[in-house]
């Protein structure tokens, strides 16, 4: 085993590392901690918002941040050795999305909804907050997909040998885009639900394959 093969195995495992911690508290935010946010008794919500969600924000924010940079060294390499193609591509355009929405966004706005900084509007930045991390559940599926898929469709118009973006690569990056605009300025929609966040982002998933293999 050569020496760049070592340090690639382990930019990969690491990248898995970090990977499972980020998504891991992105589903614990979304389908455990927000229902019990809304049960609780005011004196559990304010301890919970006081010492629970800091310190679990602050795993989820580090998580993606190690994460996105393990990417960016996978990407180049994958790049450089012939690999590339549509599905990591739009698994990297996806990955990179929810790194976006994750410090530019969710965390700046949970600040002010738990208080850990002063001004703004608390109900407000909450819903921006919740608003973001629903679209990263909703991209988290196909981003997952996109990352895996891509040495198993070799033959494929979106597999190894095709690096560029087909057609219907372009209409999945055309798709981010619009739905990446609804999760900065629109509602939650089917998303307000756990069961809908799940199921839109598997059938979100099969729309970006079918759109992959086809087009």
């Amino acid at each position: 085993m050569t020496l760049e093969s070592l340090l690639m195995i382990l930019v990969r495992w690491g990248h898995l590392l970090f990977g499972i911690g980020w998504i891991g508290m992105l589903y614990y935010f979304n389908f455990v901690q927000g229902g019990y946010f809304k049960a609780a008794t005011p004196e559990a919500l304010k301890d919970a918002k006081a010492k629970l969600a800091p310190s679990a924000l602050w795993w989820f924010r580090w998580g993606a941040m190690f994460t996105f940079l393990t990417g960016l060294v996978l990407l180049h390499y994958v790049y450089g050795n012939g690999q590339l193609n549509g599905y990591i591509i739009v698994g990297a355009t996806l990955a990179t999305v929810m790194f976006l929405n994750v410090w530019l966004v969710i965390w700046p706005n949970q600040k002010i909804a738990l208080g850990l900084v002063q001004g703004g509007d608390a109900a407000a930045a909450g819903a921006k907050a919740a608003l973001a991390s629903r679209h990263n559940v909703l991209f988290s599926g196909p981003m997952a997909f996109g990352m895996l898929a891509g040495p198993h469709f070799i033959g494929s118009a979106a597999g190894y040998g095709h690096p560029a973006l087909s057609l219907g690569g372009w209409l999945v990056i055309a798709s981010v885009a619009l739905l990446e605009a609804n999760a900065l300025f629109g509602k939650q929609g089917v998303l307000t639900t756990v069961r809908g966040v799940i199921t839109s982002s598997v059938v979100y998933a099969l729309v970006i394959i079918g759109l992959l293999e086809t087009l």
